[in-house]
């Protein structure tokens, strides 16, 4: 398998006047690796791509793969709704030396399927192993299963996180084609896995990464009765970290344990102070504060 077990989709920190903050950013990754995490995925959705300037969002890609230096695989968000800029971010990240690629549906301009199929294979001629990322919900623009079958014949395109809700997809999937699954739900990697699926890219790893690597690595091996445990006992938490648009409330749940500044940038800002007295308190009875 190319992708398997927890990769986090790492937030990008910035300091309290918005700049990316590097010093606090290799922390960050240094976190991951010691929390025994099998990836990073740096500018994601997680990671605030789109907010990010393109110099900013390879320096961002650089720093990671840098910083992890071969110890855990890194997977790069450089997709985009442009072909042309989804190329060039990928080919950049190619010379980083990075491990597979994130490739977002093309956002707003809503492709066909000629255009899907098209625009993911001009990205995987590049030659990085690129994981189709199905988003509807962030994307308006859903992968049909025909195209998913097509795309894997790719011999780059190996993996495809499903962010749609839909655990039924994973099964779709494995019966149409041979292409890894990765769910893109904290609360619904167990049941995926069950399904047939290979790991997860993670929000809530940044918080807990030992915990979701022992609830992903006791899946995968089997012991579903012990993933179920760890599965219920975050469950709640799992669900609070999305209580808002993400990546609001995992930033703010980090900054409560004291591991970034609460920054965003714009259009991204904080949260009701409700719904961070609902966060704070999942964070509490799950043990994490």
């Amino acid at each position: 398998m190319y992708f398997t077990g927890v990769y986090t989709a790492l937030v990008t920190p910035f300091t309290a006047t918005g700049e990316v903050d590097w010093q606090k950013l290799v922390e960050l990754v240094e976190f991951q690796i010691a929390g025994g995490v099998a990836g990073i995925v740096p500018v994601g959705t997680t990671g605030e791509s789109p907010t990010l300037r393109t110099d900013e969002h390879l320096r961002v890609i650089k720093t990671v793969t840098d910083v992890a230096a071969g110890r855990v695989k890194i997977m790069a968000g450089t997709g985009a709704n442009s072909t042309a800029e989804a190329i060039e971010l990928t080919a950049a990240a190619k010379e980083f030396g990075v491990d597979g690629t994130l490739q977002v549906t093309p956002y707003y301009n809503k492709p066909n399927n000629a255009g899907l199929i098209q625009h993911f294979s001009a990205v995987a001629d590049i030659g990085v192993p690129v994981v189709l990322y199905n988003v509807p919900g962030r994307s308006a623009c859903e992968i049909p299963l025909d195209v998913v079958a097509e795309l894997a014949k790719h011999e780059h395109i190996v993996s495809i996180k499903e962010a749609a809700g839909s655990v039924q997809r994973v099964t779709d999937i494995k019966n149409l084609c041979d292409i890894e699954v990765m769910s893109g739900d904290d609360s619904l990697a167990l049941p995926m896995i069950k399904a047939g699926g290979c790991g997860v890219i993670s929000v809530a790893s940044n918080l807990i990464p030992v915990e979701v690597v022992a609830l992903v690595s006791a899946a995968l091996n089997g012991a579903f009765d012990e993933a179920q445990l760890l599965h219920d006992k975050y469950a709640q938490l799992f669900e609070d970290i999305f209580i808002d648009t993400n990546p609001i409330p995992i930033k703010a749940a980090m900054a409560m344990k004291g591991m970034i500044l609460e920054t965003y940038r714009l259009p991204m800002c904080s949260t009701t102070d409700e719904k961070k007295a609902v966060l704070r308190a999942s964070l509490e009875a799950a043990g994490v504060l």
